[in-house]
């Protein structure tokens, strides 16, 4: 692989966004819909698998896979003791982690985001889940994951267990085969598309 530096990395990384961004804001309606519909019942049948007792989640805004009902869905298959845990954005864009207490639960929150107004936990407390479900641009087959230039998750997936499974929701097309990496990128295990279903990735 080439050895670029962070100042060649970062533009190639803006461009594959911008042109992962427009393939999704050109996918129809009725095409969103029915990709979200399959990535939720896969991550449904996953978390009824997996079974764990608490995992994270997040909101999607705009073209972003899963579509509104994802918190509920996820929520819907734990267990009755299990647990959701939402993102709350802090000022320095790491990210709070707080409980999913059902739709009523969410607020607006700037960025155009929604966000729990239940108690927040801390930065730490993804480190307890077992499954952590994130967003994504797209992601390459080591696992290499483009987000959307914040750094926020590439913060919080640092603070996820060893052996949790950490998996990012995509569009078809998205899982790809390079993404430009720097140092501070940190890979998810796997994904899921709604043609592939869960996919590992990386060394899964």
């Amino acid at each position: 692989m080439p050895d670029f530096s962070d100042e060649d990395v970062g533009p190639r990384k803006t461009a594959l966004r911008t042109t992962m961004l427009a393939r999704r804001r050109a996918l129809s309606a009725p095409a969103r819909l029915a990709a979200a519909e399959r990535l939720r019942a896969e991550l449904r049948a996953l978390v009824q698998r997996v079974r764990p007792h608490r995992i994270t989640g997040y909101v999607p805004v705009g073209t972003e896979p899963g579509g509104a009902e994802l918190p509920d869905e996820l929520a819907g298959a734990l267990e009755p003791t299990g647990q959701l845990l939402l993102p709350v954005l802090r000022p320095d864009l790491d990210l709070d982690w707080a409980p999913y207490a059902g739709p009523g639960s969410l607020v607006a929150a700037g960025r155009g985001l929604r966000e729990p107004a239940t108690e927040r936990l801390g930065r730490g407390a993804i480190g307890s889940a077992e499954l952590v479900v994130v967003p994504a641009v797209a992601v390459d087959r080591r696992g290499v994951r483009l987000g959307r230039g914040g750094g926020s998750y590439d913060r919080a997936l640092a603070r996820a267990a060893p052996r949790a499974l950490t998996v990012a929701l995509l569009h078809d097309g998205e899982l790809i085969d390079s993404v430009p990496t720097m140092d501070h990128d940190c890979p998810v295990r796997a994904v899921i598309t709604p043609a592939g279903g869960l996919q590992h990735v990386g060394s899964g």
